[in-house]
């Protein structure tokens, strides 16, 4: 239930960025329900009647149903007489009044975990610069939705695996894989309990014992090191962190010089013993 809840927010705020960056007069959307072919729509944005609240969308039904189906965007420029899906939501459609519609879906790990949509109350084709922007949204929620499941999996993964010399190595190699994407991904993240989740979970596969020689790493500098354990280079760090390549520089030296390392392996292998990286 409470995965179901924060899925439910990330739409309902995907709706708020939808509307803002459009204009779209009205936003709406939903959760697959679990075990079931359908959405539920239960977040609304704009709407003046309750018409389409709670209202149940069978996959391959209607527009949603044919985004959920396919596993892609779908629009009509007018609902109701479009030829292009099924009919079975016509009324609550034409009781709050609405023509234009784009549906898209929120594709989780190869699944379809929930819809989208934006809606305008004329009929008129919905342009370029909407359909890009209820994409953008849909894919945002998506990440959301991939860091909080990642968490999950890292946290179960440091519960279950010995703190400093697990047994299985490629197991344990993937546990730092996915710790290095989590300290790249945590900073691009708005929602700051989810950043503060992430980072916690980071921090239950690193050691909470001060280091020896009284050491301290600035969160980036981190941040760099982890993706530099992972086998990264400084360019593809940059862009996993969201910086220039020269600002990774910089703090790859910054935490060379403190970990006393001449080569990024030295600082690796340091930072590890000093437990900052898993």
């Amino acid at each position: 239930m409470a995965a179901e809840g924060s899925a439910s927010v990330e739409i309902r705020r995907a709706l708020v960025r939808l509307r803002h960056t459009t204009g779209l007069p009205v936003a709406f959307g939903g959760l697959v329900e679990p075990g079931r072919p359908r959405i539920r729509i239960s977040e609304l944005n704009g709407t003046s009647t309750p018409a389409l609240s709670a209202l149940a969308v069978i996959s391959g039904n209607g527009l949603g149903g044919k985004a959920v189906a396919l596993a892609r965007p779908c629009a009509v420029a007018d609902y109701s007489s479009s030829r292009q899906i099924s009919h079975e939501y016509d009324a609550a459609v034409a009781a709050e009044g609405l023509r234009s519609v784009v549906a898209v879906p929120v594709v989780v790990r190869r699944r379809v975990r929930g819809v989208l949509y934006g809606a305008l109350r004329d009929a008129r084709p919905l342009g370029d610069r909407m359909l890009t922007a209820a994409v953008a949204a849909a894919r945002d929620v998506e990440q959301a939705l991939v860091l909080r499941e990642e968490a999950r999996d890292l946290m179960a993964a440091a519960r279950t695996e010995p703190a400093r010399a697990p047994a299985d190595g490629s197991a344990w190699e993937q546990v730092r894989e996915a710790h290095a994407a989590l300290r790249a991904l945590a900073p691009r993240i708005a929602d700051e309990a989810l950043r503060a989740e992430l980072l916690a979970a980071c921090g239950l596969l690193t050691s909470d014992v001060p280091s020896a020689d009284g050491v301290t790493l600035a969160a980036r500098e981190v941040d760099v090191l982890a993706c530099v354990a992972a086998g990264a280079t400084n360019a593809v760090a940059a862009e996993r962190l969201g910086v220039r390549a020269e600002t990774v520089k910089g703090y790859l030296r910054s935490a060379m010089r403190k970990l006393g390392s001449r080569t990024r392996g030295e600082a690796v292998v340091a930072a590890r013993r000093a437990g900052f990286l898993p």
